[in-house]
């Protein structure tokens, strides 16, 4: 277990990088809670296209005479919101769900409601935000037209994001609830420290020091013939 390498996010070979992180949804996530997993992490990918989306709307938005400051915080989003989204809020699902950690479920929960909020804010569109959604959208339909319909699609996009978000929140909310996981085991984790790196279900089946057999079966000890009171 300890032997695995990172791997990812993919890079290619001639970058100077190495990957940061190792997932493996087959080998790790229980075959229960797998469909659920990948699709917050197809939840992640959808946003991060919404904020690739949402900078070439803002792009068109600045071309037919919007602010250039909406362009600059949709590069900034971008930047900071895609790798931010995967370290934040998915690697706290994927490891919670790896190991029953509690810390972890109670960390996807705060900073997963917060990406809503994030993903609604965004989907209403406030000018000088750098999103576009439906407000900058409808509003500059009376300027241009074109340039109004491209902005709906990050709109339309954010507003799936949110939808997704508050959809998935209920869905580990009620496991957390069935898995027995409270606030007070996530207390202990962080006071042992098995928070930074809880251990996998193989780990925890491996390292089990419960009652065990002796290794050799004791033979027991009868007196010799003659000798029975």
């Amino acid at each position: 277990m300890s032997n695995r390498e990172n791997n990812f996010p993919p890079l290619p070979k001639f970058i100077p990088l190495r990957p940061c992180f190792y997932q493996n949804f087959e080998d790790e996530i229980p075959s229960q809670h797998r469909p659920l997993v990948l699709r917050i992490y197809h939840l992640w990918i959808f946003y991060c296209i919404s904020l690739i989306v949402n900078l070439v709307a803002c792009l068109a938005w600045w071309i037919a005479g919007g602010s250039g400051v909406n362009f600059g915080l949709a590069l900034l989003w971008l930047v900071m919101f895609s790798p931010c989204g995967y370290v934040c809020w998915f690697r706290p699902a994927y490891k919670a769900f790896r190991s029953d950690s509690s810390f972890n479920f109670m960390a996807f929960f705060f900073i997963c409601g917060v990406q809503f909020v994030l993903s609604v804010v965004q989907a209403i569109g406030i000018s000088g935000w750098g999103a576009c959604g439906w407000l900058a959208a409808v509003t500059f339909f009376s300027y241009n037209v074109g340039a109004a319909i491209v902005m709906l699609f990050p709109a339309v996009m954010f507003t799936v994001s949110a939808l997704a978000t508050a959809l998935a929140l209920i869905k580990v909310h009620r496991l957390y609830r069935r898995a027995g996981c409270s606030f007070q085991k996530a207390q202990d984790e962080w006071h042992s420290g098995t928070w930074k790196k809880p251990p996998t279900h193989e780990e925890q089946y491996s390292n089990f020091s419960g009652p065990s057999l002796p290794q050799y079966p004791t033979v027991p000890s009868y007196p010799a013939a003659g000798q029975w009171p």
